[in-house]
């Protein structure tokens, strides 16, 4: 006999992941380039953040160079690719998370914001990176180190601890794009260890980070 599903998610109605998303009206487009190995992912965060994100949009591939419609999403928008290697900015807490000295050329400035996510293992998402001549020419940024271990990835294998899931790094960098991140006085942040990424604030992305370590604990419960 077939599983009933979900009609919203499409999972099993055991599995359902609906009650871990909200809805969010994100100034900054997000692009996610989604590996063809995370599709089926059941503890991917990916489907969390499209079901939730108004504007988000979800492309598969590993060589996406001669990929036409992002090719079009890259010329009429001013592409920010979240990959940290050496040459990419760190977003910061001021000036829209970018630094008020980068030299992004005035034309690109003027055009709408789009974040660009890589959702992959490292190894799979630096393959991505290497394949796709297009990818490489954009302009790189992170986050800075106070974010960028503050991981609660709990489900799932990640390359080193606090690694962060596409997730979080999302709703972090969209933060700090956006102007929501804000850091927390001591007093407010919470002791106990279920609290996710006590000592920051991220605004109307932190609804969806709430909701993921919740979705943490519920595939926590099929463990046991």
């Amino acid at each position: 006999m077939s599983r009933i599903l979900c009609k919203q998610c499409q999972r099993p109605i055991i599995a359902c992941i609906c009650n871990f998303t909200c809805r969010i009206d994100n100034p900054t487009a997000v692009l996610v380039l989604q590996h063809p190995s995370e599709v089926k992912q059941t503890k991917g965060t990916v489907a969390l953040l499209s079901r939730s994100l108004s504007h988000c949009k979800v492309l598969v591939g590993e060589n996406f160079s001669q990929h036409d419609e992002l090719n079009t999403m890259l010329a009429n928008n001013q592409a920010l690719l979240l990959y940290p290697n050496a040459q990419a900015q760190v977003l910061s807490l001021t000036n829209n998370g970018l630094n008020s000295t980068h030299s992004s050329d005035n034309k690109q400035s003027q055009k709408p914001k789009l974040l660009i996510i890589l959702d992959g293992t490292w190894k799979k998402a630096y393959r991505m990176f290497m394949l796709s001549s297009n990818l490489q020419a954009l302009e790189q940024v992170c986050l800075p180190d106070t974010l960028a271990n503050k991981g609660q990835y709990l489900i799932r294998k990640v390359a080193k601890k606090n690694a962060l899931s596409s997730l979080e790094a999302c709703c972090f960098a969209l933060a700090l794009l956006d102007n929501k991140l804000v850091e927390k006085e001591a007093d407010e942040i919470e002791c106990h260890e279920t609290a996710l990424n006590q000592s920051v604030d991220c605004g109307i992305y932190q609804e969806l980070l709430t909701k993921f370590a919740q979705f943490n604990q519920f595939q926590l419960s099929f463990r046991t």
